[in-house]
């Protein structure tokens, strides 16, 4: 496969597994009680677009390796940092739709519900510490190989800070309505919204760059003859 190529595929479903999360990220918030509807809507949206994560993680990873295949090792983690990340997406949602289905009455499935506590550390703590590995190793990879533009890796950095500053939140309780807690707002669902905002526009930038790396790419008769003197 050539590099424009896993370019154009690494890219587009970059932006389509952004725009799903992007979707499924108010749906926590319209109902203080959400229905079932709104929890299994929520999580079929959350589990579809973790899906085409994963074929997006495995883009960056080939995008590495292609570009410099010395960096074989950055690209392992960066892949294994976003499917591990993706399997703490699963479990909680598969815990979120558990108890909407199986409670006779509508509740808080983040917060109630008996599979509300197992929940804490995969939505939050886990998941900002791999989000956070996947960040920086990408950002290490960007700086290094020039593979996307700068502010790429330079943002990576910072928002990889940024899930790190939410670890110790698991020491401020429980309640999802706070923003800086174990299950709160601020450490899930608004971490969610920055993640996938900051994917989208990289994977437009990822599909944008294939263009140019294919126009690059060609090599006209007279410059192939030239390099061959």
């Amino acid at each position: 496969m050539t590099e424009p190529t896993i370019r154009r595929y690494t890219g587009l479903f970059g932006i389509i597994a952004s725009l799903f999360i992007v979707v499924q990220v108010p749906l926590y918030f319209i109902y203080e009680t959400p229905p079932d509807w709104d929890i299994l809507t929520r999580s079929l949206i959350g589990i579809t677009g973790c899906t085409f994560y994963i074929v997006y993680f495995i883009g960056l990873r080939q995008l590495i390796r292609h570009v410099n295949p010395a960096y074989d090792w950055i690209a392992g983690i960066v892949q294994t940092a976003g499917v591990l990340w993706v399997a703490m997406v699963f479990v909680p949602q598969s815990m979120e739709v558990g108890a909407a289905i199986s409670v006779d009455h509508d509740l808080d499935t983040t917060a109630q519900g008996p599979f509300a506590a197992a929940q804490y550390l995969m939505q939050g703590a886990v998941s900002r510490l791999l989000m956070g590995l996947f960040l920086i190793a990408l950002g290490i990879a960007v700086s290094r190989l020039g593979l996307l533009p700068r502010w790429v890796g330079r943002s990576a950095y910072v928002l990889a800070a940024i899930n790190l500053a939410f670890l110790p939140a698991l020491y401020f309780g429980d309640n999802p309505a706070d923003f800086y807690s174990a299950q709160g707002w601020g450490t899930t669902a608004s971490m969610g919204a920055l993640w996938s905002l900051w994917t989208l526009v990289v994977s437009i930038s990822t599909l944008r760059s294939a263009r140019h790396t294919a126009a690059t790419s060609v090599v006209t008769p007279a410059a192939a003859a030239a390099t061959t003197r």
